[in-house]
Formats: C-alpha cells, sequence, structure tokens
C-alpha cells in the first residue's frame, strides 16, 4: 500500500463516518472530504470542480427541474382523482397509491413523486377512518421502486450510466435498466399488497375530519393572571389533560425547566406548560382555562377568523433551510411572516420551548398565517403541505404544452436520436420559454445537497482510480471471495450495496460501489454491465431505516413511524429484491 492509497482510504473512512453520524450535512462532509484530498495531491487542483461538469451531474439537475416543471403545471395532478373511489378498500387503496407513484418515478425525481402523492394519501385514509400509517410507507417503497425502472428515475441510474461510458466509451441507454428494475419493481409492489402492509406498525391516533387530527403536536401555553389552573397541582392538571387525551411533557418557570413535571407543584401566573395533543384539543383547553398560546418566537398567537388566514401542516424536508436549526435561529416570525404554532416529530417526546426545538427532516410542522404569505412561507422553506391540493382539472393551458415537451424528449432519447441530457436540456428551455415554470422559479425544484454531493463524490471516485486504490480493494475482496461462484460475488455484491445504502445517501453509495465492481468483474473476466447493474439496483434499494432515502425521511413524521419500524417491511423486501434480481440479472446481462 502507498502513501497515497492509505490516505485516501482513511479520507474515504473519516468520509463515511461523518456521512453516517449526520451531525453534519452530507453535502458539506464530501466538499471537506474533497478539500482535503486536493491539499494531499490526491485530486488535481485543476480537477476540483471537474465533478460539477460531468454529465452525470447535469443529467440530475435537469430532471430535477424538469420533473419540478411536470409538478408546477399539474401536469401529473390529474392521478389525484384515481385515488378517492378506492379509499374504502385498503388493498385497493394501496394497490393504486403504489402503481401510480411507481410509474411516476420513472419519469421524474422520485421525491417529487412522493410530495404529490403523499397529501393526496392521507387526506383518502383519513376519509376512510384509518390511519396514514397503512399507506405512506408503502407509497415510499413503491416510489423508490419505481425509480429502478429507467435511466432517469433515479441518480443512481444515472451515476452508474455515467461511469460505464467513463471506462467503455458507452452510456446505457433509456430503458437498459428496465428488464431488472421492472420486474423487481413489480415483485416489490406485489409484495406489499399481499403482505407487506400488513407489517407496517400503525399505532393508535385520534382520526378525524382534518389533518389537524394526528397526535403528537408540541405546543406551547402560558398561565394568564385570571386563568383557573393558577393554584392548581401539577398532577391534577395532567390528569385533566390525560382525561381530555393530551399530556403535559413539561413546566417552565422562568429559566428553569422541569421535565417531567413536579406533580406536587402548584402553578404559577406566568408558568409556561408545554402540553402534547392535537391542534383543535389543545386550542379548546387553551380558551377554556384562559392558557394563552404562544408561537415559537414567543409572540401570543392570535386566531383571526378572517377568510385570509388559515393554518397549515407541512413536512421538513432535508433541503429545508429548517433543518438543524432553531426558530430562535431562523428568526422564524420575522423572516418567513407566519406563526409556528406547534411541532411533531415521530416517536420522541419533546419538552424545550419552541423556540429552542432543533428541526429535522420529517418533522411536522403547524404553520398559522395569511393565506398568501403562507403559501410563500412554505416554499422559502422548502416543505411540503400536507393538505390536498385544489387543482382545475379543466385547466390544461400548461399541463399540456409540459406533458407534451417531456414526452418528446423521453420518445427522442428512447430512439436513439439525441443523448438524454441534450433532450432533457431542450425540455427544460422550452418548459422556461412556454412558461410553464416561470424563469424564476426555474431552478427552485433542484436539489442542491445532493448536486453539490454529487460534484464532490465525483473527484473521489476518479481518486480512487488513479491512485489504484480500487486495485487495491478489489484485491483484497477477492483475495477472501475469489475462489467462490461468480453467482455468489454477484450476490455479494448486491448485499453489500444494499447495506451501505441504508446508511449512507444513495448517490454517494453508487460512487464508490462502481469502480469496484467493475474491476472485480474484469478480474474474474466477467461482463461488467451485470455488476454495474446489481450496483445500481443496490444503491437505490435502501429500506431499512428512515436516513437511506429522502423518502422515508419525508414519511416519517405524517405516518407516526419510529426509526425502527422501517425494517419490518423493508427486511423482507429487501430479502425479495435479493432472489428476484440475481437470476433477472443473470438473464438480461449474462456473465
Amino acid at each position: 500500500m502507498t502513501s497515497d492509497q492509505g490516505i485516501l482510504l482513511l479520507l474515504l473512512l473519516v468520509l463515511l463516518v461523518f456521512l453516517v453520524w449526520g451531525r453534519w450535512r452530507y453535502d458539506i462532509v464530501a466538499l471537506a472530504a474533497l478539500f482535503a484530498a486536493s491539499l494531499f495531491g490526491l485530486v488535481p487542483q485543476g480537477e476540483i470542480f471537474s465533478g460539477f461538469g460531468s454529465p452525470a451531474t447535469i443529467t440530475v439537475v435537469l430532471v430535477l427541474i424538469v420533473s419540478y416543471g411536470l409538478t408546477k403545471s399539474g401536469a401529473v395532478e390529474y392521478i389525484n382523482r384515481l385515488v378517492d373511489p378506492f379509499a374504502g378498500h385498503p388493498r385497493l387503496h394501496i394497490m393504486v397509491l403504489s402503481f401510480v407513484a411507481a410509474v411516476l418515478s420513472m419519469f421524474m425525481n422520485n421525491v417529487g413523486a412522493l410530495a404529490l402523492l403523499m397529501p393526496v394519501a392521507i387526506q383518502s385514509a383519513i376519509k376512510a377512518d384509518r390511519s396514514p400509517a397503512t399507506v405512506l410507507m408503502p407509497l415510499s417503497f413503491a416510489s423508490i421502486l419505481g425509480g429502478l425502472v429507467t435511466l432517469i428515475g433515479t441518480p443512481p441510474n444515472i451515476l452508474i450510466a455515467s461511469y460505464r461510458q467513463e471506462v467503455t466509451g458507452e452510456s446505457f441507454t433509456m430503458f437498459d435498466f428496465t428488464p431488472v428494475g421492472g420486474v423487481i419493481a413489480l415483485a416489490g409492489i406485489l409484495f406489499m399488497l399481499l403482505f407487506g402492509w400488513r407489517l407496517v406498525k400503525v399505532r393508535s391516533t385520534d382520526l378525524g375530519a382534518n389533518l389537524f387530527d394526528i397526535d403528537g403536536y408540541l405546543f406551547e401555553t402560558r398561565v394568564t393572571e385570571d386563568s383557573p389552573v393558577v393554584g392548581m397541582s401539577t398532577s391534577k392538571f395532567q390528569n385533566m389533560l390525560r382525561d381530555n387525551k393530551m399530556d403535559l411533557l413539561a413546566r417552565i418557570s422562568g429559566d428553569i425547566e422541569f421535565a417531567p413535571p413536579d406533580g406536587r407543584y402548584k402553578i404559577k401566573q406566568g408558568d409556561y406548560l408545554m402540553i402534547q395533543g392535537t391542534h383543535d384539543d389543545v386550542q379548546s383547553m387553551a380558551s377554556e382555562h384562559k392558557l394563552s398560546l404562544h408561537t415559537a418566537t414567543n409572540q401570543k398567537a392570535e386566531f383571526s377568523h378572517s377568510i385570509d388566514t388559515k393554518a397549515v401542516e407541512v413536512v421538513v424536508t432535508a433541503n429545508s433551510p429548517l433543518v438543524g436549526r432553531t426558530p430562535a435561529d431562523t428568526r422564524f416570525n420575522l423572516r418567513y411572516q407566519v406563526n409556528l404554532l406547534a411541532v411533531s416529530r415521530a416517536g420522541t417526546p419533546h419538552q424545550s420551548r419552541l423556540r429552542h426545538f432543533q428541526m429535522q427532516a420529517g418533522d411536522v410542522l403547524l404553520l398559522h398565517g395569511d393565506e398568501d404569505l403562507l403559501d410563500a412561507a412554505i416554499g422559502r422553506l422548502q416543505c411540503y403541505p400536507l393538505a390536498e391540493r385544489k387543482f382545475d382539472l379543466t385547466d390544461s393551458s400548461k399541463a399540456k404544452p409540459a406533458l407534451i415537451t417531456f414526452l418528446l424528449a423521453i420518445g427522442a432519447t428512447a430512439l436513439g436520436l439525441i443523448p438524454i441530457q441534450l433532450a432533457l436540456g431542450i425540455a427544460t428551455v422550452a418548459m422556461a420559454v412556454t412558461k410553464v415554470v416561470p424563469i424564476r422559479e426555474l431552478y427552485d425544484g433542484v436539489d442542491w445537497p445532493v448536486v453539490v454531493l454529487l460534484g464532490a463524490m465525483i473527484p473521489l471516485g476518479s481518486a480512487l482510480q488513479e491512485t489504484g486504490t480500487t486495485d487495491l480493494l478489489v484485491s483484497g475482496i477477492l483475495a477472501v471471495v475469489g475462489d467462490l461462484s461468480p453467482v455468489f460475488i454477484l450476490v455479494v455484491l448486491l448485499v453489500i450495496t444494499m447495506t451501505v445504502s441504508d446508511v449512507l445517501n444513495n448517490a454517494a453509495t453508487a460512487i464508490l460501489m462502481a469502480p469496484i465492481a467493475f474491476n472485480i468483474a474484469s478480474s474474474l473476466g466477467h461482463n461488467p454491465d451485470a455488476f454495474l447493474m446489481a450496483v445500481a439496483v443496490g444503491a437505490s434499494c435502501a429500506f431499512l431505516t428512515p436516513i437511506g432515502h429522502q423518502n422515508n425521511a419525508l414519511i416519517m413524521g405524517p405516518g407516526g413511524y419510529k426509526f425502527g419500524d422501517y425494517w419490518r417491511m423493508g427486511l423482507p423486501l429487501e430479502v425479495i429484491i435479493v432472489i428476484v434480481a440475481t437470476p433477472m440479472l443473470l438473464l438480461a446481462w449474462p456473465l
């Protein structure tokens, strides 16, 4: 082992540790690793930013823009009407949502597909008097599975195709992924419909006619001078709350926080009481007992009955500027001109003041304010609303041009007339020129942290090759499994990639595993395409944890899931994927 190889392996190990730890956002960690590698001379300074000009990175950006255009125009919202008739039948309900999500994810970003369908799924589940948890996990998994089917369905496919272009001079085409990915997606969805949906952990929730009946919100209330709870013992007040399906999580007097609160304490004027419950229950109780509801920035929440004001639930995405920060850090009310009334994080009790609540992806926020300001704030916060969108199906002025533009681009690529990058680039310009997407919003749909991650990781992947580190890793792997059947080695590679992707970003997993897979196949004298396809499948199949894929994180709060709930359906699903993928890989890409 050379010194360069040792340093690069150490850098990669540190990178993986920090990415799994999640203390800092993955794009920042990847950039730090890239700059460190350049300082050690492992990445030439003239090539530090070469990853941002990579065809794979540009393709991901264009896919995200076109996906945003389809969503913005309303072109893909025609499917909303398909769901409601099946809501009363659990299996049919899941079937329709899953297949629609999978089809959408074949041709647009799967996070966008989930964001589009999640409000529909929640609303239709509640109308049928079922917990949203019954449909959200199958919906998330189906949207991930759908991405396996085409080149543009998920970033790992784009990265694998780009790597193949780099090493062989020929890329995978749009539907090269379909024989394997399509069968896997179909098998996975059928499993979820027949057995998997029954494995989903559903916790009891107080379902009602609107979305504000999701349990677990943390509200901040303050005891007023004439409140009847003044002088009441904390235990008596807590029992009163529990009788009405609420709970007292903490009492804050001045700068002193009591969590759990002392039951013998007599409540005083000015105490802050942190109450967990539904929006309607807490607001009713606060009004009856003269407790003032406060926003996250310590302002009294005034509830106007004007038709121009409303309360909206939103889920925090991984790209939101709120992630890792508190409302006090962001000066929430001043910056966004709306009130943060309450927060909810599945499976985790919270006692501290709302202003000190550190946000994470998947948290559900209850916002209140002027309707126009709320819509603007949701966009700036990069959160997804959990309310069914109103859409006039007769207004196709933008939907039809968006669909036609997209279908022409896909058709031209499928026929081999022009490369995918050029086709999507023309589609992007066309959507801007025809005002399907306003020019000022053209880049709003781009997942910039993922783009930065790709731009940073691609040069590191090249450094693996140029320093001979990939050959070193391959030699070590072959020393252990080289005498075994190539089919067994293929399965091991698939399982390892799936395991890494469950704790690491799927794009980063594809970048790290692709050169290893290619070199193993070349060393054994087998078809590298089968091994590259195994990496493409494994990198996208992250079903065991909420951190393996953005979609899994997004449903955690609205579904009321805990970290350990995902493996219940995810583990048998991954086993089925390995069983189905192995013969399909050998059939479509013979060794």
